[in-house]
């Protein structure tokens, strides 16, 4: 019997947060009984792309959603549907422009409909109004409603009832290695320096102004600190002329986007995260994987303390404040494999859950008390 075919709904498949828990979730999966195909977002190709070919994945290409060219968006979103009749789950990852999406897929009688919401707050910004048109049409069009956590859950669907999928990793892949870390750090030429690392977009949720300030702060007390900046992004030219200005150019590493997160998470001492806002960041979870002690932004949801690992600061306190929890706070690796396990956090026992999930809907016998049975 052939798998059955889910289409996941996305922006592209870069090396971000949600793309990485997908595949995650698609690298576990047995796929002669589950295959994904991603619907992007992009005219262009997604650091994944070739990996999900390879898998047996297909990559579906559609227009940026814009205001103003919704028209045309529909129309193709309705020729799709109409033409590709096999998809019994729509999961969509867009946030609130999920309801388009499931909207067409409703209309062509997919049974599973799923809206995922990865964010717990986007701002205000002149996107608002058609972002609070498309919320609006969400009741009506998504009938299954997941989130990396109660918070992203309640920003995006307000009191319905959301299951929280866990935004899970392969802890064991991030299991500490001492002769990993030393042999990366001898490469990267961090010998006896204290290793800060960040990972994520170069874009204003990051907060990346204020972690170059943060940094600033804690080598004017430990003048051997590296920082270690893992990503890319539109505002990485903005922050690479920050770290100029400041003097800090010797000791702030670009390392773009990288494969390795596992092992460059073993060459760091910390990870600093001050982010504006996030749902659950997969990230987050890798770094406690690593056995790193983490200090976050207190607009992090409280539900990523996965382990005894993470730090809340106040984001309105100083860069000197988190200066000071940096250099206060231990630099050991921990070993948390059997912590992340436990919490569901391991990709092996969850992708078998979503298996499950996937599977009763597709063979048209989803009920209440199936749900409960693979829950």
């Amino acid at each position: 019997m052939k798998p059955f075919r889910i289409l996941q709904v996305v922006t592209i498949m870069n090396r971000g947060g949600l793309e990485t828990m997908l595949m995650n979730y698609y690298r576990q999966m047995d796929r002669t009984k589950i295959q994904f195909d991603f619907m992007v977002h992009r005219n262009e190709q997604g650091h994944y792309d070739e990996e999900i070919i390879k898998m047996g994945g297909r990559i579906i290409t559609m227009p940026s959603i814009r205001p103003g060219h919704y028209r045309r968006y529909f129309q193709l979103l309705d020729d799709f549907f109409k033409h590709n009749t096999e998809y019994k789950v729509v999961h969509s990852h867009i946030n609130e422009n999920s309801s388009f999406v499931l909207k067409a897929a409703k209309e062509h009688g997919v049974p599973c409909r799923i809206a995922h919401s990865h964010l717990s707050d986007l701002g205000i910004d002149i996107k608002l109004p058609f972002r609070m048109y498309a919320r609006y049409m969400m009741k009506d069009n998504a009938n299954q409603y997941f989130a990396c956590s109660e918070k992203a859950g309640e920003w995006l669907f307000g009191k319905k009832k959301v299951k929280v999928l866990n935004n899970a990793v392969n802890a064991k892949e991030f299991q500490y290695s001492e002769q990993v870390r030393n042999n990366l750090r001898t490469e990267l030429n961090l010998k006896d320096k204290l290793v800060i690392g960040h990972i994520g977009r170069f874009n204003k949720q990051k907060n990346h102004t204020f972690l170059i300030d943060i940094f600033q702060q804690v080598k004017k007390q430990k003048p051997h600190s590296v920082l270690l900046l893992v990503g890319d992004g539109h505002l990485r030219p903005q922050i690479e002329k920050k770290v100029h200005d400041l003097g800090l150019g010797d000791s702030v590493r670009f390392l773009g986007v990288r494969n390795d997160i596992a092992s460059l998470m073993q060459a760091m001492d910390l990870f600093l995260f001050p982010s504006l806002f996030e749902g659950l960041p997969v990230v987050l979870v890798e770094a406690q994987a690593a056995g790193l002690q983490c200090i976050v932004s207190n607009t992090i949801t409280k539900e990523a303390k996965i382990t005894k690992n993470v730090h809340f600061v106040k984001l309105l306190d100083s860069a000197t404040d988190w200066a000071n929890k940096v250099l206060s706070t231990s630099t050991e690796h921990m070993n948390t494999f059997h912590v992340l396990r436990e919490k569901g956090y391991d990709t092996t026992t969850m992708a078998d859950w979503l298996t499950g999930y996937y599977t009763a809907y597709c063979k048209r016998e989803f009920s209440s008390t199936k749900l409960e049975a693979v829950t």
